[in-house]
């Protein structure tokens, strides 16, 4: 099993130094990941948008209570991005979450750094044996640069569209994981935060 430690304090550097010891002492690479799950549905809210001088821009609203979710974990250091579209937030789906970041970096420790969230619990969860976790202070998003993938992927991919099923919602969700996933730049120019990496 890997190490689960809930800190009350966040104290970054000295995390990482502990995670190098470890992956030093398996003989690995140590890869940091900030991990974090967003919500995606029916429920839409109308930006702003450009229009022609004149023409007033005509913007769908729809209030259709159905979701899904998109879990991501992020690395900053490389801008290396991984995502599941996954039905709920539950420790059913941060296990499937956990388990297939651990085969995709099968040959790296990970440290991943996440929220308190009540489906990362502890007694709920099967950590793989290459994964360390630490629970961020709470109330303090700021700390996760992966809340601002989420809000480029809205306003990138989700900007002022009306979905007619979930089927729908999947689609884009699938699209937005893949440009991410195959853009590492974008995802570094933003998860990329200088504090962080002094820490690496």
């Amino acid at each position: 099993m890997g190490k689960k430690q809930a800190t009350s304090r966040f104290f970054f550097p000295n995390l990482i130094k502990e995670a190098k010891l470890e992956a030093s002492k398996r003989n690995l690479q140590l890869r940091v990941m900030f991990q974090d799950e967003a919500r995606f549905g029916r429920i839409n809210t109308p930006r702003r948008c450009w229009a022609p001088k004149g023409v007033r821009p005509i913007v769908g609203k729809q209030i259709v209570r159905e979701y899904t979710y998109l879990y991501g974990a992020f690395s900053p250091k490389d801008g290396k991005a991984d995502f599941l579209i996954l039905p709920s937030m539950d420790s059913v789906c941060i296990n499937l979450f956990l388990k297939e970041i651990s085969e995709r970096y099968s040959d790296e420790y990970i440290l991943m750094f996440w929220d308190g969230a009540p489906c990362h619990g502890e007694g709920k969860l099967s950590i793989p044996a290459n994964i360390m976790l630490d629970t961020l202070p709470p109330y303090s998003p700021d700390l996760n640069p992966g809340e601002n993938i989420w809000d480029d992927m809205r306003e990138s991919f989700f900007h002022n569209i009306t979905f007619d099923s979930m089927k729908a919602v999947e689609s884009v969700l699938e699209k937005a994981a893949n440009f991410y996933e195959n853009n590492s730049s974008r995802v570094k120019s933003i998860t990329g935060w200088e504090w962080i990496l002094a820490a690496l």
